[in-house]
């Protein structure tokens, strides 16, 4: 794109004084070190013949704002309150410096909007250095149909990682995928990448998508590391009813990161139109072909699916390792509260933890799944301890979800220290027969105020004690564990139906679930120092996601 460095203003007059002529630019005057940057100004009631060096002297249209070439430090407004037709694109000759980044932003009062008409809202190729801040962003048909809101996409050779992506305060809806960051070579993609204070809804496919190349177990590439997501909302992105080939209508989903956090934000409402014949579904948030990624202090809620599965609070999907689902609140949705699968026979899904999550109440069109599911072709070393899931009979389509489910393919898999907790449903159910070789399950209450039972393998248990001594769980070298006992949770009785319920899920008793827990720390396992809501933990921590009231 062009960019004039025209000559001072008096030698500029002169020249044209001189010939007749006109600049084919607007004036831009020259830089006073390379270090500063030029900040460009749209508004409506602007001219494109202006130079946009100042509010009084904006440009008009973001076509115009297109056709500038942006260099480090430089800075593009938009008049707040305004809408603003049209898309802005950053190209590869563009930005590109992470200490000076270039910046697109509002002036004035409010957000300003950018409108577009059958593409992308913001694109930005083979670049970063980028900021994007206090921004609407809405499209049209077409562009829900076919484009995304905000894009970065990166294909260049020798698996590059380019730095400092930054997105805050912006609200997308209407695109195919409210953000996406898109790697299509090797390793290639983007490295420190926050995306805080911000929402993605009325989307088609989902809120926040990344992707990058087809996984390789056995050469793994990740094509964007250090993603940082803080008090972000997902919401109402609906799915596409279209396409059962893939899954749509995700709130946020993780593909081909390493190192990377969601934090604090929400997703709710996803997946409502995906479609009926698809094969897999939507998720609130979950992560897939990754490493090192953790979801915490994170609500989802009342997601979808259209078709038989999926739908679900949270997952580790295919081929995720070393990754903590940690302080999350899962309730009202289709598919389980906690996910934890993997399709692919290899060693990629492998050391994964689970802990002091809440579920309440999910499963509600799907009850093949529980309020935390584990299975797949190869799930090795995984932990789920100190989570509490309450699952309520009367608001699901089936009596039938348990509180936990386990199916073929787990191997080293610890379950201890939870509250499992039904209305007649299993409170567990396997469909094999785990050894404690395979899956062990210690210290955990079990508890069900109709028809107490376990299903493990071919045989039903209605005791503790049975399971006990034929089913060979819930013990360890110095005799039983895990107990039956009632929790006196508020929430067996009244739902969860927002964020603050979570304080009914806090037991009422305390000396069994701390006499049946174990403590972890004997057996290398650090728990950390605090529960679901923060206080700390004690040496002999009871079972569940949060610490029992002190009994008066």
């Amino acid at each position: 794109m062009y960019r004039s460095r025209a000559v001072p203003c008096a030698l500029a007059a002169a020249l044209l004084a001189a010939t007749g002529c006109s600049l084919p630019e607007p004036y831009v005057p020259p830089r006073k070190n390379t270090h500063e940057g030029y900040t460009f100004y749209v508004s409506p009631d602007g001219n494109d013949d202006n130079d946009g060096l100042t509010p009084e002297r904006a440009w008009r249209t973001l076509r115009k704002a297109d056709r500038v070439s942006y260099k480090p430090g430089d800075r593009l407004r938009l008049r707040g309150g305004a809408r603003h037709r049209g898309t802005l694109s950053l190209g590869a000759k563009e930005a590109g410096d992470a200490r000076r980044p270039v910046v697109i932003d509002s002036y004035g009062g409010g957000r300003a909007t950018i409108a577009a008409a059958g593409t992308a809202g913001i694109s930005v190729y083979n670049t970063a250095g980028v900021e994007v801040r206090d921004l609407t962003l809405v499209g049209d048909d077409r562009s829900y149909a076919w484009s995304p809101g905000i894009r970065f996409l990166s294909n260049l050779p020798g698996d590059r990682k380019l730095p400092h992506v930054v997105l805050s305060g912006v609200d997308v809806s209407r695109f195919r995928n409210g953000l996406t960051l898109v790697g299509e070579r090797g390793g290639t993609g983007f490295a420190d990448v926050r995306v805080s204070d911000s929402r993605f809804h009325g989307n088609k496919d989902a809120g926040i998508a990344t992707t990058g190349p087809r996984f390789d177990a056995d050469d793994p590439q990740y094509a964007h590391e250090r993603l940082s997501l803080t008090r972000v909302q997902a919401y109402e992105n609906a799915g596409d009813p279209e396409v059962s080939w893939r899954n749509t209508g995700s709130g946020i989903m993780l593909g081909s990161v390493r190192d990377a956090k969601v934090q604090r934000s929400t997703a709710h409402h996803n997946g409502m139109k995906s479609s009926s014949r698809a094969e897999e579904g939507p998720e609130g948030i979950w992560a897939f072909d990754a490493t090192r990624v953790v979801i915490e202090h994170n609500v989802s809620y009342a997601n979808r699916s259209g078709s038989h599965v999926d739908g679900g609070g949270f997952g580790l999907d295919n081929n995720v390792s070393s990754s903590v689902i940690q302080y999350n609140l899962s309730y009202g949705n289709d598919g389980p509260g906690y996910l934890i699968y993997t399709r692919e026979p290899n060693t990629a899904h492998r050391d994964n933890v689970v802990r002091f999550n809440l579920s309440h109440d999910d499963s509600r069109k799907h009850p093949q799944y529980g309020g935390i599911v584990a299975y797949g072709a190869l799930v090795s070393d995984l932990d789920i301890y100190h989570n509490t899931v309450v699952m309520k009979a009367s608001n699901r389509a089936s009596e039938d979800a348990p509180a936990l489910r386990l199916e073929k393919g787990l191997t080293r898999a610890r379950i201890r220290n939870n509250i499992f907790v039904t209305e007649g449903a299993p409170v567990v159910f396997s469909n094999k027969a785990f050894t404690s070789d395979d899956v062990v399950l210690q210290g955990n209450d079990y508890f069900s105020t109709s028809g107490w039972k376990v299903i493990w393998g071919t045989e039903s248990y209605p005791t503790l004690q049975t399971w006990r001594a034929e089913g060979g769980q819930e013990r360890d070298a110095s005799g039983p564990t895990g107990t039956d006992a009632d929790p006196c949770l508020e929430s067996t009785t009244t739902p969860v139906r927002n964020a603050k319920g979570a304080a009914m899920m806090v037991p009422g008793c305390s000396d069994e679930l701390t006499e049946a827990a174990l403590d972890l720390r004997k057996m290398g396992v650090d728990p950390g120092s605090v529960d679901y809501f923060g206080e700390r933990l004690a040496p002999t921590a009871a079972a569940g996601a949060a610490q029992p009231r002190q009994e008066e």
